[in-house]
């Protein structure tokens, strides 16, 4: 699921929200039901694909005004399923002539470098991008106390010696407690089924690398995975592109701007770990969508490719140390306790 976070000052905001409203006059209201429409479509986008700040969209809008919104702005998957025997391997030679900068930004790095970072700057955005070389070297890690609670990225990442870290799936929380203890959807490491509970949502399935280290975005079932020699894997989605063929994204595709996180497959096998900061206002960064994560990821050469968890949830650990700037739905600088990561192993 997205971000759930729990407002713990819901009263205050809405007083908040009413004080501008009365400073600003006709204005605020201008802004909210005039005819640009753009800040109500990021505005119920955004609330709406949490648990806990619908309201933040239901107090303004009526429940026409929201689903017309929703119904014009949402991702439609391919429905195919990854063809892996398209992905070949590739080394690379020093004097391999480059298609343009983001290939460049890909392929040049030192002989035996295990990942790259790359900064994603412009059009008022702000992320990061990780190349890995050696995508066996990619492994699911899973909260030591998972069914029960999450670990925090940095835990996770320093628990396994991994060089690289980046949240993975969602998380049940009936509660609305942000515990992150029980994963939504199949989660598979080294192969043994760890856990198998309902799907998040429509969209999306299994995101995991089999025995041949090639990423296999595919709704099935645990049967299924087990038999394609599915080695470690989560469930979630949407899927963004699936054999170089992207998925079809009306408006911002439904989900609005917030910390985004996805991972990606190129066709030569290389491993794209993006994380996208959102929630950065004072510097313009209200984050990323589903339009621009695509967008990213094919300028990258990415030829399967998948979002994962967003919101609070989003984090990137290269070498122990946290890389992106997360900003919590209390505008605090914090990531939230989370069932499970991508890691990256020497």
């Amino acid at each position: 699921m997205p971000n759930k976070r729990k407002l713990k000052k819901p009263v205050k905001i809405l007083i908040i929200c009413l004080s501008i409203f009365i400073l600003l006059g006709g204005s605020f209201a201008f802004v909210l039901y005039g005819p640009w429409k753009n800040f109500r479509v990021w505005l119920i986008t955004t609330a709406m694909t949490t648990m806990n700040h619908q309201y933040l969209a239901t107090i303004f809008y009526s429940d026409k005004t929201i689903d017309k919104v929703l119904k014009d702005n949402y991702v439609k998957e391919s429905g195919e399923n990854t063809d892996a025997s398209q992905i070949v391997f590739n080394r690379y030679e020093s004097s391999t002539m480059f298609l343009n900068k983001y290939e460049k930004d890909i392929l040049t790095h030192d002989a035996g470098d295990l990942y790259k970072r790359i900064n994603i700057t412009g059009n008022k955005l702000r992320g990061y991008l990780v190349a890995i070389y050696d995508p066996s070297k990619i492994k699911i890690a899973v909260s030591k106390y998972m069914g029960t609670k999450g670990q925090m990225l940095t835990t996770m990442t320093k628990d396994n010696n991994a060089v690289v870290g980046m949240n993975a799936s969602g998380f049940i929380d009936p509660n609305y407690n942000s515990n992150g203890g029980v994963p939504h959807g199949i989660v598979i490491k080294d192969g043994k089924v760890l856990s198998n509970k309902p799907r998040a949502g429509g969209n999306g399935g299994l995101i995991g690398f089999n025995k041949e280290n090639k990423l296999i975005l595919s709704r099935m079932t645990v049967s299924e995975a087990q038999s394609q020699g599915i080695r470690d894997a989560v469930d979630f989605g949407p899927f963004l592109i699936v054999n170089g063929k992207p998925s079809f994204v009306k408006g911002n595709g439904g989900w609005g701007s917030a910390p985004r996180s996805a991972i990606a497959q190129r066709k030569d096998g290389i491993v794209l770990f993006l994380v996208m900061d959102g929630r950065d206002y004072a510097h313009g960064i209200a984050g990323a969508d589903m339009v621009d994560l695509t967008e990213i990821l094919l300028n990258y050469g990415a030829y399967n490719a998948a979002n994962l968890d967003g919101g609070t949830s989003c984090g990137l650990v290269i070498e122990n140390q946290l890389v992106n700037k997360p900003i919590n739905g209390s505008g605090q600088n914090l990531t939230r306790a989370i069932p499970n990561a991508w890691i990256v192993t020497k």
